[in-house]
């Protein structure tokens, strides 16, 4: 089953990646993005449902100007799936550029993303599936 949650985790990059939007077939709709393990995050700490996830996302994308996220791995962690990631950009309202590492963590149940938790550093997301 594991291997079928990395593809899980994969088809929600890749389709993001190509349209923006977020894949509701693969989203459970008790889906929580988890801002709260991203250390010093100073907005809110989780966003509810597709509808929360699509604020998040709408609003963490279009603060950015030539903003990239690139899936650099994902691990498989049985019923968790950890998403090393790489993101660039430029503020649009301070000109600061953002070139950084992060992970999520992905969990998956019956076949939909039920929470994905983000971190600063990979490690601590790695040491959150019990993995070093």
């Amino acid at each position: 089953m594991s291997a079928e949650n990395v593809e899980i985790v994969r088809l929600g990059y890749d389709e993001f990646l190509a349209t923006g939007e977020l894949v509701e077939r693969i989203t459970a709709p008790e889906f929580v993005w988890d801002m709260s393990t991203f250390h010093g995050w100073p907005e809110r700490q989780t966003y509810e449902g597709p509808e929360g996830t699509r604020e998040f996302l709408t609003d963490w994308v279009s603060a950015w100007e030539d903003w990239r996220l690139e899936v650099r791995e994902l691990i498989d962690a049985g019923d968790d799936v950890v998403a090393i990631l790489h993101q660039s950009g430029r503020s649009k309202t301070t000109g600061l550029e953002v070139d950084m590492d992060f992970a999520q963590v992905w969990t998956i149940k019956d076949g939909k993303q039920t929470r994905m938790r983000m971190y600063a550093d990979t490690d601590e997301a790695l040491r959150a599936v019990g993995l070093s």
